[in-house]
């Protein structure tokens, strides 16, 4: 009989060597400069990370920019704002393409800067000189004038919530002409100077009245402008009675507190809101901000709202591919993963961590696909016992609940290989941080990492099989080699399931996550 120890090793001489040590010193592969880039513009959101904090990923993504070409920036910031939903990473690229290719950053402006926060953003980062100019520009101004002139003044008034810059400080910037009474006496009004009151928007002229007493019907603005003024419970029902979708989610507490849900008619409308498939389709919710609200919602919220939210994460995450075969997905419980998904941030850091969002993927995949395998893990696997009849919220909170140590990604690789556990695809979802498998092979030398060790074990008895790495931190290594059976790819969005379906039944092609990006329209 053949030496299989003999020709294992062989085996895993063939495998690349780990060419990195990741944040906590672990062996690592790094990413290509594409797919780095990408990694952060997915999941970064300039804030302290376990490992990292908000200048160093400046300092990395500003770094990378100049080891890719401009139409790749422009992509990914198409990409990062429209598939993965980010707001200061796609500014931040803009504001990069406004110094590098005035012609590309026309092309994308009006698709990435969509709305009033992300223009304040653009125009905050490009006057921060972070990019290499302090100024806007001609080229940049003329853009953000086209982003006023075509919005209506109540579509402009509307977006003009925020400071640091406000609107006020950006139309002093651009000096937009204005093409009507009605568009000159709203800039007026913005910037304080002199304007008719006669020919203001009519909603402008509404919150005015309403400000100064005149009127007590609740006008219908953005209820950020209101909320410094005394309300009574009626004014906040009409204002739970007008909110979007988002705005709904994100104060449930704060209508509680003012009585709102004493309306059981105002109740059911609420709840047919928030479980609308179009009203959460259009609002590009993440599954994390539904679990986030749910684990907020207090007391006084009602239940029949509550399970509207459990209804609506079935909604966010249909994209979860039905798949044949054997699925295992092992979600990271390690102490890294209880840091916030989008990082610290003071005074305003989400209660959801990356383990949340680990817990929430492997119980949507447990929900479409009852015969999968979870396998969370942390130093070795750890043991668990889920019913795909739960709800994801409930799956999630159990996974959630685990204890929890250091960094293993090969744990459950080495499981599966010493079990003999046929599987077609394993999923992880890490920040990829793995060092114990590295320390007990000894100090880094520049061998495979113990991942891809244990994934060529389980590869020689399951040819076909197919392994995805979710990193879910802006962070620029894996444990995992990309390659035909691997894909590596990063963020929190409903994008990565439909991108997992796709390699699964083998429709990427070779250069995977990267070559979606670079498959993007400009």
């Amino acid at each position: 009989m053949a030496n299989k120890t003999l020709f294992q090793t062989q085996r895993e001489g063939l495998l690349p060597g780990a060419d990195r040590v990741n944040e906590a010193g672990g062996s690592a592969y790094a990413l290509s400069s594409q797919q780095a880039l990408a990694q952060y513009a997915v999941t970064g959101c300039f804030t302290r990370t376990f490992y990292s904090d908000a200048e160093n990923q400046l300092e990395q993504v500003l770094e990378l920019c100049e080891q890719v070409d401009s139409a790749f920036i422009a992509k990914t910031a198409l990409y990062c704002r429209e598939h993965g939903f980010m707001k200061d990473m796609p500014a931040l690229l803009c504001a990069v393409l406004a110094k590098r290719d005035l012609a590309l950053l026309e092309q994308v402006f009006d698709r990435v800067i969509d709305n009033g926060k992300m223009l304040r953003n653009f125009v905050q980062i490009v006057r921060s000189g972070v990019t290499g100019r302090k100024s806007l520009g001609s080229a940049p101004k003329r853009l953000v004038r086209h982003w006023l002139e075509s919005r209506s003044p109540e579509q402009v008034f509307r977006s003009s919530l925020g400071q640091s810059p406000s609107f006020s400080d950006i139309l002093k910037m651009v000096h937009p002409k204005p093409e009507s009474a009605e568009r000159e006496a709203l800039y007026g009004w913005m910037i304080g100077r002199p304007y008719d009151a006669d020919q203001l928007p009519d909603q402008v002229k509404s919150f005015e009245a309403f400000k100064q007493g005149a009127i007590s019907e609740v006008p219908d603005v953005p209820f950020q402008m209101l909320t410094a003024l005394p309300l009574d419970r009626r004014a906040w029902s009409t204002i739970a009675r007008r909110a979007p979708w988002q705005m709904t989610r994100m104060n449930l507490n704060t209508f509680a507190r003012h009585d709102v849900f004493d309306d059981v008619a105002l109740v059911r409308q609420i709840t047919d809101r928030l479980r609308s498939e179009a009203e959460i389709r259009k609002a590009r919710v993440f599954p994390y901000q539904l679990l986030a609200a749910y684990k907020n919602a207090g007391k006084r919220v009602p239940k029949r709202i509550v399970n509207a939210l459990q209804d609506a994460m079935e909604i966010a995450i249909r994209n979860v591919p039905q798949l044949p075969g054997k699925i295992v997905v092992c979600p990271d419980i390690s102490g890294s993963m209880h840091s916030p998904v989008t990082g610290y941030r003071p005074g305003a850091a989400s209660n959801v961590r990356c383990l949340d969002v680990a817990a929430l993927v492997a119980a949507a995949f447990l929900m479409q696909n009852a015969a999968t395998e979870v396998l969370p893990f942390e130093n070795e696997v750890v043991s668990v016992r889920l019913n795909p009849r739960d709800s994801v919220m409930t799956n999630a909170e159990k996974l959630a609940s685990l204890p929890y140590g250091g960094t293993n990604c090969s744990a459950p690789l080495r499981l599966l290989a010493e079990t003999g556990m046929d599987v077609d695809l394993v999923v992880f979802v890490s920040d990829n941080e793995s060092w114990l498998d590295s320390s007990r092979c000894g100090r880094f030398e520049g061998g495979a990492t113990e991942t891809m060790k244990q994934w060529t074990r389980i590869k020689a008895r399951n040819p076909e099989s197919r392994m995805v790495c979710i990193d879910i931190q802006p962070y620029a290594t894996s444990q995992a080699v990309e390659r035909p059976d691997i894909l590596n790819i990063g963020g929190f969005s409903d994008r990565v399931f439909e991108l997992i379906a796709l390699f699964a039944r083998g429709e990427l092609d070779s250069s995977h996550w990267v070559g979606s990006i670079e498959a993007v329209d400009v």
